[in-house]
């Protein structure tokens, strides 16, 4: 048995091994015998004599290949885990790039918004301007006119005078004395009214300075207010937001309301008619030229140049090719597509390419509904747009010198729908397309 006791068997099956090798595997204490246990409060590899002789003993123990199989499970679940781990991780990443995206959407929306109502306290403030202007001109040529009539009042005085001054050089060079004593009792009375000096000439007294005090105050109140840094009134606003206040300072200083949008851009109001000599064949037209519907026959006869041939599209008779304008459409009997919008004079009327769409050239601007989608359109470039409800009237709103074509949902509250930035370089004509139904353009006051 000398034989069999130079083998050594390890928990791992291993026999034959070299000394050295198999030195790992015999037990650091009893060194003659394989670590074939395992002491599980000791957490060490140990032979069958240690929990009985040894310094294991008493403790629990358990056999070695056991505990590997054992622990072989745990480092599998260990792994899975790990990976699943991983796993969520990488949906980590690809929700915060999902949600960045989104940010970077919503940051140039709100950009878009904050640049539309800027806008509209920019039309405010000039409207407010140009109202200051012509309160003091109307008060200047008040106080001019009372000027005009105390000028000529003495200019009136001065030539009275002069005809007495020449009347009174006269009879004293009368040489005989009875005709002068005459000349100068008939012109006593007069002589002697005009002997007391006249009262001075005092101009009405006009001064600007309320006026300038109250804008002066205007001034100053957004001055102090955009002295404050913008993450301080956001927190101030929230807080008055907390606290029930319905508006601020500088709100009620620029008269805004709840809903100020129509109010302001209806000072820029226009009623465009429609032009029947650009009208599709297929096209009728009201006869205050404000209302155009399709139809199922088309009218016989020669086609003018300027009509649109193949597409159902109409152009407005009136253009603007400069101020600001604002107009209305009416959408109620517009069916399940419609389109809206401006062109130049230079739009092709020849063919259905995108040359003569409205909205697919440089020469066109529109909003299109068709199968219950809503698009910005410009030179084939187009912009989905989302809003609340189907609009029944859109606002146009035209700023020509600004580069501004800007659409309101006017039934929604005029809710802002879609604004086209561009360098105008010809006149704009109002401009529709319709698939079915009516188009109106409304009175506006």
């Amino acid at each position: 048995m000398e034989g069999a006791g130079a083998r050594s068997t390890t928990p791992g099956g291993i026999g034959c091994a070299e000394p050295e090798e198999a030195r790992g595997w015999l037990c650091s204490e009893h060194s003659d015998r394989p670590a074939e246990l395992f002491c599980r409060r000791c957490r060490r590899c140990v032979c069958a004599l240690c929990p009985v002789l040894g310094a294991h003993r008493g403790h629990p123990v358990g056999l070695a290949l056991e505990e590997a199989a054992h622990v072989q499970k745990l480092i599998q679940e260990c792994l899975q885990q790990l990976e699943t781990k991983k796993q969520h991780q990488v949906g980590n990443i690809t929700q915060i790039e999902d949600a960045a995206e989104k940010l970077k959407v919503h940051a140039e929306s709100s950009k878009t918004w904050l640049m539309d109502k800027f806008t509209e306290l920019r039309l405010l403030l000039d409207e407010e301007e140009m109202l200051a202007k012509k309160f003091i001109d109307k008060n200047l040529q008040g106080a001019l006119q009372v000027y005009r009539e105390q000028v000529e009042s003495c200019r009136k005085q001065i030539d009275v005078m002069g005809s007495l001054s020449s009347r009174v050089w006269g009879i004293s060079q009368e040489p005989n004395p009875v005709q002068l004593l005459q000349a100068y009792t008939a012109t006593e009375q007069e002589m002697k009214q005009h002997m007391s000096l006249g009262e001075l000439s005092h101009p009405v007294p006009l001064s600007f300075e309320p006026i300038k005090s109250l804008f002066k105050g205007l001034a100053e109140a957004m001055q102090s207010t955009f002295q404050t840094p913008l993450d301080v009134r956001l927190k101030e606003n929230i807080n008055c937001q907390l606290s029930g206040s319905s508006s601020t300072t500088l709100g009620t200083l620029l008269k805004t309301s709840p809903s100020p949008e129509r109010s302001l851009f209806l000072k820029y109001a226009r009623t465009p008619t429609l032009d029947p000599d650009t009208m599709h064949a297929r096209l009728r037209l009201s006869a205050d030229g404000l209302t155009v519907r399709s139809s199922l026959l088309g009218r016989l006869g020669p086609i003018p140049a300027r009509r649109f041939d193949a597409l159902w599209q109409v152009l407005g008779r009136d253009c603007f090719a400069a101020g600001r304008h604002y107009w209305e459409v009416d959408l109620q009997e517009a069916g399940s597509g419609w389109w809206v919008g401006a062109a130049y004079p230079s739009l092709r009327r020849r063919g259905a390419s995108a040359a003569a769409r409205l909205g697919c050239n440089r020469q066109s601007w529109c909003l299109k509904r068709f199968d219950l989608e809503y698009w910005a359109f410009h030179d084939c470039q187009r912009s989905r747009l989302r809003p609340r409800d189907d609009p029944d009237r859109l606002g146009v709103f035209l700023d020509y010198e600004a580069g501004v074509l800007a659409f309101y949902d006017v039934t929604g509250g005029m809710s802002h729908l879609h604004t086209f930035r561009a360098v105008f370089q010809e006149p704009l004509y109002p401009a529709l397309r319709l698939w079915e139904g009516a188009i109106s353009i409304p009175r506006l006051p």
